[in-house]
């Protein structure tokens, strides 16, 4: 008797039971079917859950309500199914909406479902790759159900089939009692259509070969994670497998199932992302961070013989000016040049860092004494000194150094940096470019130093700031035509402090912007007392000059003293006006516009000094003393002193010789041409009291205190 078929109507309802059973409740996976004109026909949970809607909101509905009104106005979504129905197949990525108007980023693939040869819909993955969480074990139990049920649903087994084989975890079920491959869902002999990882180009025999050999043994049973790693002809590929025993209602199969990813890029970013946690980005030199580890690693190892650790705190000097006049590019040029050229001098295991802005610091494993270590860093220093070729750019610079060696009282790396600090700082108090060695004298120093800070908060609410005045007198020597203001501090204890030391304490920690408006006003008040040609000449600090608010102190000044602007001179350093810019310019015709008069002071020991020159009108300019002290015995300085005075009558400003103390320099002054003269030779500075307005010979009023 000829075998009777079941009804078609039966087959239809039992594929759609098994359609729920095994799609239904797959939850990371959004896959639907759709007609040939894309009307949703099923709808399982992991659709749900990505876009939103349930399947009675969305059954019946155009696939294209998932796309954006941009993506729906320009025919994408149809796009897709034409592509795939003309090739097969359609992959695409890009934005698409939830329900709640919300978007994620989705990889869809897009098959074509044909029943001998007539085109009967559409097969729709989509997966939100913005958290890849493969869900292997579903896929895996969907694929075992379609091939359960391939001989009666043979395109339900295609659909599925596709599924598993666009993941990229290799899944592998083997059977444990004769270690026959039961499944896998790809290896390098299967053609593949999904993305392409160096795992691709491992067979699968290769692949479960190494994971028996690696895996733990324990009990025989599955290890849970492990990671290991194997060569191709591309690359070494990472890989990280998970095992686990296929159970069935509590009970073992007898069956192993492998998932291996390739985590290849994720190993090279998470070492990229260490490589920038402890490197500086522009040099790619060690950081404060791994600076550090390795500090502290070297002290822990030489314990107890720590006093072989060395370590040299260095910075560039005047780097900020490089940096403000040339560029912040050739300054960071300059700093990689640097740190490649000071490597050129390490051999001995030490490690070089950059620790923030243009400072470095070197850690020295092999510093067996104070005068290795000097060595080291008079090499460095050396090697620092020869010129930098900075694109168009020709650069000399120097750097400064201080050093270290761990002790039994020094046994830290935090004590280790503070320490070579304090010898860094003590390098630059001496004149820079040079090496200092730490000294137990020099943190009593700094503790003075924040002592003597603590102290200046106080000094100016205690009137223990002072203003002494210094003639400034026409080139006879004989009529003095004003007077420069000087800051001085008589301390309860210390006596009277030199401004040598407050003033860079001052500027440090702000206090200048308050102590300068200060004096600014008491020397206008002071002024307004003598006769109306006599000037008063007040010396602005570079952040005096940054404020955004000194038009309104210097107007403020002028209000409260009355004194008539034009007597008021503001003396402003090169320093000052390294950065070129034309808010420096606008700030200067600002002051100029109040009636106030502009000196340059320190003239020819800056950058910027013929530019500023040519772009503002400079009242007077101020010769440093460095030239006139050595214009009598050295040509170059006399060079620079007449240079500099013929530019001044050539753009009809005063120049005005500081630092004259001797005769010879007077003459010789008056020879070249200065308009006026100032220093000891001719008159100290004193409180406003002894001030003696009028004409005066200054070299018969001064001559008792013309120092030797």
């Amino acid at each position: 008797m000829a075998e009777q078929r079941a009804p078609t109507s039966a087959i239809t309802m039992d594929s759609d039971a098994l359609y729920r059973q095994l799609v239904q409740n797959i939850t990371d996976y959004a896959i639907y079917m759709l007609d040939p004109e894309g009307t949703i026909l099923s709808w399982n949970e992991g659709a749900r859950y990505f876009k939103g809607y349930c399947a009675e909101e969305i059954l019946g509905q155009n696939f294209s309500c998932f796309y954006t009104p941009e993506e729906r106005s320009s025919g994408l979504p149809m796009q897709g199914l034409a592509a795939a129905r003309q090739n097969g197949r359609h992959e695409a990525e890009g934005w698409r909406l939830r329900k709640d108007g919300s978007v994620f980023w989705a990889s869809v693939v897009i098959d074509a479902m044909y029943d001998n040869g007539q085109l009967i819909g559409f097969a729709k993955i989509t997966r939100d790759v913005t958290e890849k969480r493969a869900q292997q074990q579903q896929v895996l139990k969907a694929r075992d159900d379609a091939e359960r049920q391939s001989r009666e649903l043979s395109g339900l087994y295609a659909f599925l089939n596709t599924v598993i084989h666009n993941i990229p975890t290799r899944v592998m079920v083997e059977d444990q009692s004769d270690s026959r491959l039961l499944l896998c869902n790809h290896s390098i002999q299967q053609h593949r259509t999904g993305p392409e990882t160096l795992l691709t180009h491992i067979s699968t025999d290769a692949l479960l070969t190494r994971i028996r050999g690696e895996r733990p043994r324990e009990d025989n049973r599955a290890a849970g994670h492990f990671r290991f790693k194997m060569e191709t002809p591309e690359g070494t590929c990472r890989l990280k497998c998970l095992i686990l025993d296929i159970m069935d209602n509590g009970h073992a199969t007898g069956q192993r199932l492998y998932l291996v990813d390739d985590i290849t890029e994720e190993y090279t970013a998470q070492a990229t992302i260490r490589h920038m946690a402890h490197h500086d980005a522009l040099t790619n030199l060690p950081n404060r961070l791994l600076f550090g580890e390795r500090a502290r690693a070297l002290l822990e190892n030489f314990e107890p013989d720590i006093g072989r650790v060395g370590m040299l705190l260095l910075d560039l000097d005047n780097f900020k000016n490089i940096n403000d006049v040339l560029g912040h590019q050739v300054g960071d040029d300059l700093l990689c040049q640097l740190s490649a050229r000071l490597h050129q001098h390490l051999h001995h295991g030490e490690t070089l860092a950059r620790i923030g802005g243009d400072e470095f610091a070197l850690l020295v494993p092999e510093a067996h004494d104070d005068n290795a270590l000097s060595q080291l860093a008079h090499t460095l220093a050396i090697s620092a000194r020869a010129p930098f070729q900075l694109s168009e750019h020709r650069v000399q610079t120097g750097i400064s150094l201080g050093g270290v060696r761990a002790s039994n009282d020094i046994d830290s790396f935090e004590q280790l940096m503070r320490c070579a600090d304090l010898a860094l700082y003590e390098a630059k108090r001496q004149g820079k470019g040079r090496y200092e060695t730490f000294r137990p004298e020099l943190a009593e120093l700094a503790r003075e130093r924040l002592d003597l800070e603590n102290d200046l908060r106080n000094a100016l609410a205690q009137q223990e700031l002072f203003l002494l005045y210094q003639p400034i007198y026409d080139i006879s020597g004989v009529r003095t035509t004003g007077f420069e203001a000087l800051m001085r501090w008589r301390h309860p204890v210390r006596g009277i402090v030199s401004p040598l030391e407050f003033i860079p304490i001052a500027e440090n920690s702000g206090l200048i912007l308050e102590i300068g408006a200060w004096a600014l006003v008491e020397a206008c008040h002071e002024a307004c007392h003598w006769p109306d040609e006599q000037r008063i000449s007040v010396n602005l600090s570079p952040a005096q000059f940054r404020r955004q608010a000194l038009v309104d102190e210097v107007t403020r000044a002028l209000a409260i003293t009355g004194i008539t602007p034009s007597r008021l001179e503001l003396e402003i350093t090169e320093s000052i006006l390294l950065d070129a810019s034309q808010h420096n310019i606008d700030i200067l015709h600002q002051l100029k516009q109040l009636g106030v008069r502009i000196v340059l002071d320190d003239f020819g020991t800056g950058y910027s000094s013929l530019h500023y020159l040519r772009s503002f009108p400079f009242d007077r300019l101020k010769i440093d003393q460095s030239f006139i002290r050595e214009m009598c015995d050295s040509r170059e300085a006399l060079a620079i002193v007449r240079a500099v005075t013929g530019m001044g009558k050539s753009l009809e400003m005063e120049v005005t010789a500081e630092g004259v103390e001797r005769p010879e320099q007077m003459a010789l002054l008056q020879q070249e041409g200065c308009s006026h003269l100032q220093g000891f030779l001719l008159g100290r500075p004193g409180p406003a009291a002894d001030i003696v307005c009028g004409p005066t010979n200054a070299l018969e009023s001064t001559s008792s205190r013309v120092p030797n």
